[in-house]
C-alpha cells in the first residue's frame, strides 16, 4: 500500500492492510489454517487491547506534564463543535438526496460517530430492537456497514492530512496538539538509544498493570477498560508516580509496538472481524454521499475550531476523524494513515467517550421520539 502511487500518501497501507485480507477471506483466496488461526489468535488474546495499552501508556508517559492536561481539556471543544456540524450537514445532504431524516440520522449519521462495533453498533442495534421492535440481526445488518465505511473516510482523510502537514508545516505539531509546546509529546526522559530487556520488561509491565486495574474498574463501575487504564496512566504522569527509567521503558514498548505489531494487529483485523460483503452491499452513491459528508464536514469543523483556539489544526482534524473510526480498530488504522500514533490517548477520549456519550443520547431521543 505504502509503494502505490499518490495513493501510498493518503493511508492506503493501513487500508490495504485491513480490507484486502478482508476480501481474500470472502473470495476463499486465503487457506483456511490460516483465516482460523488468525482468527482464533486475534478473538482469544484481546491482542487489540494490549497494542492498544501498550501505546496510550507510551504516549502519556513521554508527554509534558503541564500540557498532557491542557491538551485533554481542549480537545472536548473541538470535538462537540464537529459532531454537531457532522450531524447537521449529514442529515442535510441525505434529505436533499431524498432520503428520510430520520432514517438518515439513525441508521447512517448516529452509527458512523457511535465509537465502533463492539461499544458503538452493537448497543446501537439492541437499542433500535427494543424501541422499533424490529430484529436485532436486521439492525446490526444496516448499521455496521456504515460505521465501516465511515471508518474507511477517516483513514483516507487522515492521510490527506498528514500530506496538508507536509506541505504546511506550520499547521501542525506532528503529533502535539498544542503551539509553543515543543516538548508537548516529545520525550520528557530522552531514551538513551540502549536496549535494556529489564527497562523495556518493565514498561510492558506497567502497561499490562494498568490495564488490569482498568478492568477492574469496568467490572465495578462500568468505565471502559481503556478509558480507566488511560486516566490511571494521566494520574500516574501527574503526580509523578512514574520513575524515568520506566518511563523509557514504557517508551521502548511504544516504539517496539509502533514499528512491529501495527500491520499484522490491521491484518488480523481484516481477517477475523472485517465482513467483505457488507462494506461492498452498503456502496451506494447516497450513502457514499451522507457518509462522506458527515465525516468531512465533522474533520473539517475540527481543523477550524482547533485553529481559533490555539491548538494545531492538522492534528486537532486527525483525533476528530477517530471520532468516526470503526472503534480501537479504526483509531490504529487512522492515526497510522495519519502518522500520529502518538495521539491515541486523544483518540480513545473521541471514540470511547464520545462514541458512548452520542450512543446514549441517541437512544435516549430516540426513546422519546417514539414515544
Amino acid at each position: 500500500g505504502k509503494r502505490l502511487p499518490v495513493l501510498g500518501k493518503l493511508g492506503a497501507a493501513a487500508i490495504c492492510a485491513t480490507f484486502i485480507p478482508s476480501a481474500l477471506v470472502h473470495y476463499g483466496l486465503l487457506p483456511e489454517v490460516v483465516v482460523e488461526s488468525t482468527t482464533k489468535f486475534y478473538k482469544s488474546t484481546n491482542i487489540l487491547y494490549l497494542y492498544i495499552c501498550c501505546i496510550i501508556v507510551g504516549s502519556i508517559m513521554s508527554m509534558n506534564r503541564t500540557t498532557l492536561i491542557q491538551g485533554f481539556l481542549r480537545i472536548f471543544f473541538p470535538m462537540l463543535c464537529g459532531e454537531i456540524v457532522g450531524m447537521v450537514v449529514g442529515v442535510g445532504v441525505g434529505t436533499a438526496l431524498g432520503l428520510e431524516p430520520f432514517q438518515v440520522f439513525f441508521f447512517i449519521v448516529l452509527p458512523i460517530m457511535a465509537g465502533g462495533v463492539g461499544e458503538g453498533a452493537i448497543p446501537l442495534s439492541i437499542g433500535y430492537a427494543a424501541l422499533m421492535h424490529m430484529d436485532q440481526g436486521v439492525a446490526l445488518g444496516r448499521v455496521l456497514p456504515m460505521v465501516m465505511l465511515g471508518s474507511l473516510t477517516a483513514i483516507v482523510i487522515s492521510g490527506c492530512l498528514n500530506q496538508l502537514g507536509k506541505r504546511f508545516p506550520h499547521l501542525t505539531g506532528e503529533g502535539q496538539l498544542m503551539p509553543n509546546r515543543r516538548n508537548e509529546t516529545h520525550r520528557e526522559t530522552p531514551a538513551e538509544g540502549k536496549m535494556d530487556v529489564t527497562t523495556l520488561a518493565s514498561g510492558a509491565l506497567l502497561a499490562v498493570l494498568l490495564y488490569m486495574l482498568g478492568m477492574l474498574g469496568q467490572k465495578t463501575i462500568g468505565l471502559p477498560a481503556p478509558v480507566g487504564m488511560l486516566f490511571l496512566a494521566v494520574l500516574l504522569k501527574l503526580v509523578n508516580g512514574v520513575s524515568p527509567r520506566l518511563q523509557e521503558g514504557s517508551q521502548m514498548v511504544y516504539k517496539f509496538f509502533r514499528t512491529a505489531v501495527t500491520y499484522p494487529i490491521l491484518f488480523a483485523v481484516g481477517v477475523a472481524i472485517t465482513p467483505w460483503q457488507e462494506l461492498v452491499n452498503a456502496f451506494t452513491v447516497t450513502n457514499l454521499l451522507v457518509i462522506i459528508s458527515t465525516v468531512t464536514a465533522l474533520v473539517a469543523t475540527g481543523f477550524l475550531v482547533g485553529k481559533k483556539i490555539g491548538m494545531y489544526p492538522i492534528d486537532v482534524a486527525i483525533v476528530s476523524c477517530c471520532q468516526s473510526g470503526q472503534g480501537g480498530t479504526g483509531d490504529v488504522a487512522i492515526l497510522t494513515s495519519g502518522n500520529r500514533m502518538n495521539l491515541m490517548p486523544f483518540a480513545q477520549i473521541a471514540t470511547r467517550i464520545g462514541g458512548a456519550i452520542n450512543v446514549s443520547l441517541g437512544l435516549l431521543f430516540l426513546s422519546h421520539f417514539l414515544a
